[in-house]
């Protein structure tokens, strides 16, 4: 039986039907037909879907019907394990509401001051969207009440659980009404959320999305190499494969250092990600790679994890992931949105056994090659692009994107095109420009006003 997907099935208003096709939302993913029924019901839903298959506009359409504007209390809580990704799905929701007059959504996460999150809290807000340990902050100094809470959603609730966050979940959910609606999103289903489910959910219904096939559109390529040649065969491939960016997939931070130093020493445009980095840099650090400032990104699974990178071109897993779903999630950040993606895995002899599992995982047969011997001539590593401009503004200033174009583009010596990615957040304002217009654009944001004044710009 075919599952209908085109949005205008569905109980939206014709403002939000209108609002879906200013968006391009033309059809429904897998996890959207069959979840936004149940969802826009009222009924509890448990989706195990991947990252990058549609989720948030699945719960975001859902929380969205429900609320009343004219009511200021906090309606809908959304929690996520990570601020980007809270951030990323309050930007969502923010653009699905565009045709609802006057929704305020609001964002609690740490690595920001509190005191401007209590002060936004004072004037009310309809969605809130947080990591569980700062909407716990707030919860516990009384600066907002969950008694009117119509909808919760758990997004990526496998990974808060691997983060360590039971106990705020605990107590966070221990405040909202039995009567909400409650939808809890997953990549993966362990026990421990099994068990949480069934004290935490009515009758839910079980929405399943198995990972697109991979083979379709992503090339995955397996390398036999010797344990002591890893470094040296990342550094071919990414000399001989060139590719315009790349995540590179280590198992600890400890390898992710190491193997960081290493492409950095060699000249290659790259950073690190991992769990030992404070907020703010890891934030940065993502920036740049999304805004192409940084071409090559080396990090650990826990902290790709719901990382919302498009067109990425290679994925390369320096060490074998330790499961097959966990191999799955890695190469599938490659090749999304239709377009082709390079998957290459490294194998050593002490990865046989975990290759057979993924043998028997994939639908095609898997065939490792040799690692063909490296060019005599090797070229040098080619530079990003793009740099990555910081200023010391932002929302709280009024400051928008055109404001920021405005200002690099008046004099004529910049054109639109050397301009890239703008990023606007609280008081901070990021704009991505031309390796060879940096200097200009940084003395045009120093020395111009916007908004009426000068603000302080620095190359990152």
């Amino acid at each position: 039986m075919s599952v209908t997907t085109d949005f205008s099935t569905l109980a939206l208003s014709n403002e939000q039907l209108a609002t879906l096709k200013t968006l391009k939302y033309e059809q429904m993913t897998p996890v959207q037909a069959q979840s936004l029924p149940a969802i826009l019901a009222g009924e509890d839903v448990i989706a195990q879907a991947q990252t990058g298959s549609g989720k948030t506009a699945a719960f975001a359409l859902g929380l969205l019907a429900r609320l009343n504007p004219a009511h200021f209390g906090v309606q809908a809580l959304v929690l996520c394990p990570t601020r980007e990704l809270a951030e990323q799905v309050a930007d969502e929701i923010r653009r699905l509401a565009r045709s609802q007059a006057n929704i305020k959504v609001l964002s609690l996460c740490g690595g920001v001051p509190a005191r401007a999150q209590a002060q936004s809290l004072q004037h009310g807000a309809h969605v809130i969207v947080g990591t569980p340990g700062r909407v716990l902050d707030h919860l516990n100094q009384q600066r907002i009440h969950f008694n009117q809470l119509q909808t919760l959603v758990l997004d990526e609730a496998d990974r808060m659980l691997d983060m360590g966050f039971q106990e705020e979940l605990d107590q966070i959910i221990a405040a909202t009404p039995k009567s909400r609606q409650t939808l809890l999103f997953s990549a993966t289903f362990p026990a421990q959320i099994e068990g949480m489910t069934q004290s935490l959910m009515r009758s839910p219904k079980h929405v399943v999305v198995e990972q697109a096939p991979l083979e379709n559109n992503i090339e995955q390529v397996f390398y036999e190499i010797s344990s002591d040649s890893r470094e040296d065969a990342v550094i071919q491939l990414l000399l001989e494969r060139n590719p315009s960016n790349a995540i590179l997939f280590c198992n600890t931070k400890r390898e992710t250092h190491a193997l960081f130093t290493t492409l950095h020493n060699y000249g290659f445009s790259v950073q690190a990600l991992h769990g030992d980095l404070e907020q703010r840099d890891r934030e940065q650090t993502l920036l740049q790679f999304n805004n192409g400032s940084t071409r090559i990104l080396v990090a650990t699974d826990v902290a790709a994890r719901g990382l919302d990178i498009k067109g990425l071109d290679m994925v390369l897993n320096v060490a074998v992931a330790h499961d097959v779903d966990t191999h799955i999630h890695r190469v599938g950040r490659t090749g999304r949105a239709g377009e082709t993606g390079v998957a290459i895995t490294l194998l050593t002899a002490a990865d046989e056994y975990k290759f057979r599992l993924l043998q028997d995982a994939m639908p095609a047969p898997l065939t490792p090659l040799r690692l063909p011997a490296p060019s005599p001539q090797p070229s040098r590593p080619e530079a990003a692009a793009m740099v990555t401009i910081h200023i010391m503004g932002g929302k709280k200033d009024k400051l928008r994107p055109g404001d920021i174009v405005g200002a690099l583009t008046r004099s004529g010596a910049i054109d639109f095109d050397s301009v890239g990615k703008i990023t606007v957040q609280s008081i901070n304002s990021y704009v991505a420009i031309k390796k060879d217009k940096a200097k200009l654009a940084l003395s045009s944001l120093n020395n111009d006003k916007m908004k009426g004044r000068r603000f302080k710009a620095r190359l990152l």
